[in-house]
């Protein structure tokens, strides 16, 4: 299954290398920009699962950068990585949508651990890397590798991101609209078929029963 994809923004040349480079080696996908239309532009070319934003940055901003984002419907997500440390930026960046906010200089491994901690968050809140989904299967949220009987399975980007969708929202009916916009590029044009093959070959692994679907409306992941 695909690595967790991180967007990262600085425009630090040394600094964005040494951050990508860390969290590469810990099994992370990073695309680094290193200016604010730079990172606009990844942004609504690729699905992130979260995202890394310097503040001070040519171009556009971060605050500015996330704010735009968040009005155009990206939840992805957000730790603001950047040396200004008056409260009225502390607050300034949470009003535009963000997540976290760590202040330079920082040690990688706090770094880390925040991204590790948000990653988690989006799958039942839990505390622990790998979750038990019963007989045998389980899923790492950090690789986001579904596993069986420890084996880890072989599934297409999609898959992984369709999966990892259903991981997020157990027992939710999920759209056929929303899953097209969470799985399909902006420029990919959404094929039913392929979706219906997509549910077909991660049944195959966790079972017909797990995925349900509802006539009209989409489909439901039974935890």
């Amino acid at each position: 299954m695909s690595k967790a994809k991180i967007l990262l923004l600085e425009d630090d040349a040394n600094l964005n290398d040494t951050v990508t480079d860390f969290l590469e080696d810990e099994g992370y996908s990073v695309d680094s920009t290193y200016d604010g239309y730079e990172a606009q532009d990844k942004l609504y070319e690729s699905k992130y699962d979260l995202l890394l934003l310097d503040v001070n940055t040519p171009g556009i901003d971060g605050f500015t950068l996330l704010k735009e984002a968040r009005d155009n419907g990206v939840l992805a997500p957000t730790i603001f990585i950047t040396s200004l440390d008056g409260i009225d930026d502390l607050e300034r960046g949470f009003e535009s949508g963000c997540d976290d906010y760590i202040r330079k200089p920082f040690v990688l491994k706090e770094l880390q651990i925040r991204v590790e901690t948000l990653l988690r968050r989006g799958f039942f809140h839990e505390a622990a890397d790998i979750i038990s989904l019963g007989e045998g299967i389980e899923y790492n949220t950090k690789s986001n590798e579904l596993l069986v009987q420890g084996n880890a399975q072989t599934l297409g980007n999609k898959e992984s991101a369709l999966f990892k969708l259903f991981m997020k929202h157990p027992n939710e009916v999920i759209s056929h609209d929303r899953i097209y916009k969470e799985l399909w590029d902006f420029d990919e044009d959404p094929s039913d078929t392929a979706l219906r093959t997509y549910i077909k070959n991660i049944r195959k692994i966790i079972g017909k029963d797990r995925i349900v679907s509802i006539k009209k409306q989409g489909y439901k992941f039974t935890s």
